[in-house]
């Protein structure tokens, strides 16, 4: 029994679309339907995109603090690990915004800087969430998500970093060229 190449190139197909069918569900049920429009309308501006995401992922943390507290939440441990996972995937779509803006060329030097200090506010909640919530009873139950979201913002704070010092590096070289070619 052989299967054809146009077989196989339909089933690849197929499971590419299915794919990116479940990563857009998956990021829609993420970002409310505003938040969608605003990411939409700032497709085009790394600035503004970058701002709104690292807003929506402040707000996912303002959200996890409240709940902590709330006493309308019935279980606290299934709210901070769904915040936990909102957080981790609107901060991985942060990071993979940064990628595109930044294999497109883009200069990011002033939006980066944004973003880093971001990483820096994500990363001391997050710890003091860490702290606050160690030896806690229930802790299973979120303690993979927290340290995802931990290792997501170290290892993106650390990439955010090196392709700032990256795009200045390249900057100055650009600003010699030009200056180079001006004296000519």
């Amino acid at each position: 029994m052989s299967i054809s190449r146009w077989s196989i190139f339909n089933l690849f197909c197929c499971l590419l679309f299915a794919g990116a069918c479940l990563a857009q569900h998956h990021h829609d049920d993420v970002l409310s339907p505003d938040e969608i429009d605003q990411i939409r309308d700032a497709a085009q501006t790394p600035d503004d995109r970058l701002k709104l995401y690292i807003q929506f992922a402040r707000a996912r943390l303002d959200a996890l603090d409240k709940s902590r507290t709330d006493p309308k939440v019935k279980d606290h441990a299934q709210e901070i690990h769904d915040r936990l996972s909102d957080f981790v995937d609107i901060y991985d779509e942060l990071d993979e915004n940064v990628d595109t803006y930044a294999d497109r060329k883009d200069d990011l030097r002033k939006p980066l800087k944004a973003v880093i200090d971001a990483d820096t506010e994500f990363q001391n909640r997050l710890r003091t969430l860490q702290n606050s919530l160690a030896g806690a009873q229930d802790q299973g139950a979120y303690q993979f998500f927290l340290t995802t979201a931990l290792n997501a913002v170290d290892d993106g704070a650390r990439d955010h970093r090196d392709l700032l010092a990256e795009q200045e590096e390249a900057a100055k070289h650009r600003k010699k060229r030009e200056k180079g070619a001006d004296e000519q």
